[in-house]
């Protein structure tokens, strides 16, 4: 059985891959997001996820940037993602927001766009818009489908490989692969033993989407998956971390994970992961009862783990 860091998982029914283990870059200081990306492609991972609304693409590119020239890696080896944040959703606004992104990162093309949630805030330069109730002030003269086509011209372009969807429901996935062009190949949704969104992962399967699971170990929040005794009593019979079990169940389900660390021994030991047995995968389905969303983007549109003013 091979470890899992090198596996990779078909995108868009063949035209390309994703790394099945990745690397996010929601890490609020600069100096340590940007040695945070050196220290994950050093370790080997090879797909970076960031966004325009964590405020630190240009650091995330610096450090691609440094990697790239000290022969760490190659462009052509990494998978970038980043994403389109609620204020850019009119469709005038899309490409200037994803060319933005691109200086930021230094890159001429990059390997996925997600539109970061369906939420369409009030156009403009604020991040968050918000009304004298400290609500978020929505657009409501732009559609998620008008955005999406927007992003399918981004593909057209050539400057972008792959789109796809983030923070969303089942609904919203199956809105736009109804009307979609340019399928989505990439759902980017928090997932882990606590909240399988195993009724998302089969539709996705199902059309040849790429689940992306992020908070694969529940962001570090309690009750923690980590702690949980299931997974304690797998990791002690396997001889790993609770950390590594929980990320393996990740892949050996069929999903790819981003998982985000500065400390540079839990970033190696979050790439270090192998096969589960399959009692094992059998006992975290069904010997885990606690069902638990830890961020509640998904209902409004105003992400639960980003900082609002960093």
């Amino acid at each position: 059985m091979h470890p899992f860091d090198s596996t990779r998982i078909s995108l868009a029914h063949g035209a390309g891959s994703i790394p099945a283990v990745g690397f996010g870059t929601l890490i609020p200081n600069a100096v340590a997001a940007k040695q945070a990306v050196k220290v994950a492609l050093e370790v080997g991972f090879r797909h970076i996820d960031g966004a325009e609304v964590y405020r630190n693409e240009d650091v995330v590119g610096e450090a691609m940037h440094e990697a790239f020239e000290a022969g760490t890696v190659k462009r052509e080896e990494i998978f970038v993602t980043t994403k389109l944040w609620n204020n850019n959703h009119r469709p005038d606004r899309v490409k200037l927001a994803f060319e933005a992104s691109l200086r930021r990162l230094q890159l001429d093309y990059l390997d996925c766009y997600l539109v970061h949630t369906p939420f369409a805030f009030q156009a403009g330069d604020e991040h968050y818009p918000m009304n004298e109730r400290d609500e978020p002030i929505y657009d409501k003269d732009v559609t998620l489908a008008e955005t999406w086509q927007a992003m399918e011209r981004l593909v057209d372009e050539g400057k972008c490989k792959f789109i796809g969807l983030s923070d969303v429901t089942l609904d919203k996935v199956k809105e736009i692969v109804a009307i979609a062009r340019i399928q989505p190949a990439v759902v980017q949704v928090e997932s882990h033993p606590y909240l399988p969104e195993q009724e998302l992962l089969d539709f996705c399967q199902q059309h040849g989407i790429v689940l992306l699971a992020y908070a694969p170990l529940g962001h570090g929040m309690e009750p923690r998956i980590t702690n949980d005794p299931v997974i304690k009593a797998i990791a002690q019979r396997v001889g790993k971390t609770p950390a590594q079990v929980a990320l393996a169940w990740a892949v050996q389900r069929g999903t790819a994970f981003l998982t985000t660390s500065t400390n540079p021994v839990h970033i190696r030991e979050n790439f270090d992961i192998s096969p589960l047995p399959e009692d094992a995968m059998t006992e975290i389905q069904h010997g885990i009862t606690t069902n638990l969303r830890l961020n509640a983007v998904v209902e409004t549109g105003m992400p639960g783990f980003v900082p609002r003013n960093p």
